[in-house]
């Protein structure tokens, strides 16, 4: 698995807070398959090791701590401790420097009181309340400070604040992405969602914030109660369709996830196959090859092959290990339901097989799928086979299928246009 193993490629995109959770979550698998002939992807000090560097730009010195005791078996050296009352004392400074806006920002009723008077802005409160110049900065910094202590949730209510009362635009869209990774870590992903949507809006035209964008909303999608619908508006509209296959195509990886695995959006799943066989050449895992098996290929036999494999990748991924039986149990049913399409009469054991199930299990299935699905469909026990109703798709059906992915066919074709022109400029400037 360690070839499809995408930790250190997203690991780039993200910031390096963001990268712990997935360092834990392998070092939590590990110890889960201690027993398994499963390939353990990372040694343990490799781990380790990966931990303490991100640390080492941080101001989490007693995790620092911990971690190099594990790693070297020795009590850490003295530049440690020299460092960590370095940061006791630089955060006891910012505290005291915005402190005096710090008081005013908890009394709630002075909060409230001056929003209803339209004062609720940093002139008013520096030249009527008492609070110094420069404070508003200084809220910033011990902001970024707390941040990088670990006090997440310290650091989003004042960037929250910050945002709220600061004229300084750069900083305030900083701040937005500071406060979105700390919602992420402290795993709110109500309010997450809303500052991912308040990114989109701000960087609309900015192609390496986009990239980064798609990265950090992975923690958000897989983990909202709405976000397999989210992943799938927001990664297929052309901007960042056009991201994906630019600078990150990985990320198909979890589109696809997201489709498979999501029964609202089955309508983009050809969308999403053209694109998968346009980007082929550039990036394919077991998940995204199953389903171009499955419904460019016809390929029955080499889908159920990638099918197992998709088990072990989805396994071995901090973002869709918690999608695995979802996407298992959907997979078979993609499987299915193709099958029915092009066999009316079709033998239970061979069907068993196409879905990597025993026969008993397969029947109990199907069972339950023609049960609960009211498929046009029966069981002959006899002849151990599934009889297919036909079903014809009216012609108002048939021109809504045809025609509903214009839009989307009109962005590829364009997008295939502009990469040939941009090979044949490449191609004249080399002759």
């Amino acid at each position: 698995m360690a070839k499809y193993d995408l930790t250190q490629t997203i690991a780039t995109y993200l910031d390096r807070h963001l990268v712990f959770p997935l360092i834990e979550f392998l070092k939590e698998n590990r110890a889960l398959k201690s027993s398994s002939s499963l390939n353990k992807i990372y040694g343990e000090k490799e781990l380790l090791s990966a931990q303490l560097d991100l640390l080492s730009n941080t101001n989490m010195v007693d995790f620092a701590m911990d971690i190099h005791r594990k790693l070297h078996e020795t009590e850490p050296p003295a530049t440690f401790a020299t460092k960590r009352a370095a940061v006791l004392a630089r955060l006891k400074e910012l505290n005291a420097l915005c402190a005096p806006l710090v008081r005013l920002l908890q009394d709630q009723t002075k909060v409230a009181e001056l929003k209803e008077e339209k004062n609720y802005n940093i002139e008013f409160i520096q030249e009527n309340l008492g609070v110094p110049a420069g404070c508003l900065d200084h809220l910033y910094e011990s902001a970024k400070f707390q941040f990088e202590c670990g006090n997440y949730s310290g650091a989003a209510d004042f960037l929250y604040h910050f945002r709220t009362l600061s004229n300084d635009a750069e900083k305030k869209f900083n701040a937005l992405w500071g406060k979105f990774a700390a919602e992420i870590l402290m795993l709110k992903w109500t309010t997450a969602i809303e500052d991912l949507k308040a990114l989109k809006e701000a960087i609309e035209a900015k192609l390496q914030q986009r990239t980064w964008l798609l990265h950090w909303s992975l923690f958000v999608f897989f983990n909202h109660p709405n976000g397999r619908n989210g992943i799938v508006d927001m990664f297929l509209q052309d901007k960042y369709l056009n991201t994906i296959q630019t600078t990150c195509p990985h990320i198909l990886r979890y589109l696809t996830t997201a489709v498979i695995t999501n029964k609202r959006r089955r309508n983009q799943l050809n969308d999403l196959v053209r694109v998968l066989q346009q980007e082929s050449h550039s990036y394919s895992d077991p998940i995204t090859e199953f389903l171009e098996d499955l419904y460019a290929n016809f390929d029955f036999d080499a889908a159920q092959k990638k099918l197992r494999e998709c088990e072990n990748v989805l396994m071995n991924d901090f973002f869709l290990v918690s999608c695995r039986n979802e996407f298992m149990e959907n997979a078979r049913l993609l499987i299915f339901e193709t099958y029915c399409r092009i066999h009316q009469t079709i033998d239970i054991s061979t069907l068993a097989q196409k879905l990597d199930m025993d026969q008993d299990a397969a029947e109990r299935w199907i069972v339950n799928l023609i049960r609960n699905a009211h498929l046009d469909a029966k069981i002959d026990s006899a002849a151990n086979h599934v009889i297919m109703g036909t079903q014809n798709p009216s012609i108002y059906q048939q021109v809504i299928d045809k025609t509903k992915s214009l839009s989307f066919r009109t962005h590829v074709l364009a997008n295939n246009l502009d990469k040939y022109v941009q090979s044949e400029g490449d191609d004249k400037a080399q002759a």
